[in-house]
């Protein structure tokens, strides 16, 4: 059973503790039926997973449909529900981020019309979202970006690549970054709303990851796009991307707290019933250390990631350096305490299809994807440096 505490903590409310028992209770029921076939279908588990979670409800709280306050995106309701289903299975976290990744520019920017016309099928897993944002060479650099789109009368055509693209294959649609100029820097790039069935789009390569998730890369020629899909203003692409990821970097901290939740709790009962040298493995001091390592790693997290929630619901309209501080830490320190579970493992630890072993797959790409370690590191120096603290 893992440690609720936190859950009085008062940075969540009445509804959010709801919230956890109701995302933890289905979890449990639902995501073991509907990951039975995951090794042999992994697009069809992902769907799976995105319907069964839009039919519980829990969609709705990936978007943003309206204007009123009561509509936005709640922080801290995105961490609860993607660090339990990141506890429980690290798929079922992916299934339900990318619902919100992949629309986050629409819920943020989007018009009436496209919230009315993506949104809601998002909210019932009828549309899978993706965002593609990065290419071959440029990834965290986005001023390196070289995806084109050339405005015409009533439309836009792109061309280029985008790579490293979460549901590549499998979305309906894609938020899509491109500029509209010659020159370099950002002040040209803007985000689009393309369809999978476009066909100027096609899906080059899927990309196979240590720990399996639809990837791959898409290329654009000739892409022609309704100029009613451009989401914001011409030149806004730049602030949009930044503005989602500011809301959805907090929440992968949250899916790695989970997994590094999950590892502790594996460990906590194999150490309790590991009978070694008379005893078990947890009357060791040494076996006792790294308990305590994990247990105050994923503490310092969990308060790193409901502050920056709490602050960007409640406080500030950018938690830049929060969000940077939460992803840093909490994707570290869950690498951590991961290896620390499959060292306490033994040999179990490293056998195929054990949990932790599982974990440790899991848990890597989290220091990469939606700004790597490093980039968080700079981020957060320069924040510093130049006193943007949130009050």
């Amino acid at each position: 059973m893992s440690d609720g505490s936190f859950l009085d903590w008062p940075f969540l409310d009445d509804r959010h503790r709801a919230l956890a028992a109701e995302i933890d209770a289905w979890s449990t029921a639902a995501i073991d039926r509907l990951t039975v076939n995951e090794e042999h279908d992994l697009d069809a588990t992902c769907r799976d997973l995105v319907k069964g979670l839009g039919d519980a409800g829990f969609l709705h709280h990936a978007v943003s449909l309206g204007d009123a306050v009561a509509d936005k995106l709640d922080v801290r309701s995105l961490c609860l529900l993607r660090e339990t289903l990141g506890r429980h299975h690290a798929l079922a976290d992916f299934a339900f981020a990318m619902q919100g990744l992949g629309s986050g520019p629409i819920s943020l920017f989007g018009s009436a019309q496209q919230k009315s016309q993506y949104l809601r099928a998002v909210t019932t897993g009828d549309a899978l979202a993706a965002f593609a944002l990065s290419e071959p060479e440029a990834g965290s650099d986005v001023r390196a970006m070289t995806t084109k789109a050339e405005e015409q009368a009533d439309s836009f055509i792109i061309n280029g690549e985008k790579t490293w693209i979460s549901n590549a294959g499998l979305a309906d649609f894609y938020t899509v970054f491109a500029r509209t100029g010659e020159g370099g820097g950002t002040k040209d790039i803007c985000c689009f709303i393309v369809e999978a069935n476009n066909p100027g789009l096609r899906v080059s390569k899927r990309i196979e990851l240590i720990a399996p998730h639809p990837i791959g890369t898409l290329e654009f020629e000739n892409c022609v796009v309704p100029r009613e899909n451009m989401v914001g203003n011409v030149g806004a692409g730049l602030a949009i991307a930044m503005a989602t990821l500011d809301v959805f970097r907090t929440t992968v901290a949250a899916a790695a707290l989970g997994m590094a939740r999950r590892a502790l709790d594996e460990t906590l009962a194999h150490v309790r019933q590991r009978k070694v040298f008379g005893g078990v493995l947890s009357d060791l001091q040494l076996v006792q250390g790294k308990l305590s390592d994990m247990a105050v790693a994923i503490d310092t997290s969990a308060l790193l990631v409901y502050r920056s929630a709490w602050t960007k619901d409640c406080l500030a309209q950018r938690v830049t350096r929060e969000a940077a501080m939460a992803k840093l830490h909490a994707t570290e320190s869950a690498q951590q305490v991961i290896d620390a579970a499959v060292q306490l493992h033994g040999g179990m630890g490293v056998t195929k299809g054990h949990i932790v072993e599982s974990l440790y797959r899991d848990v890597r790409a989290l220091r990469i994807y939606e700004g790597a370690s490093e980039v968080q590191q700079t981020i957060i120096a320069r924040q510093t440096l130049a006193g943007q603290i949130t009050p």
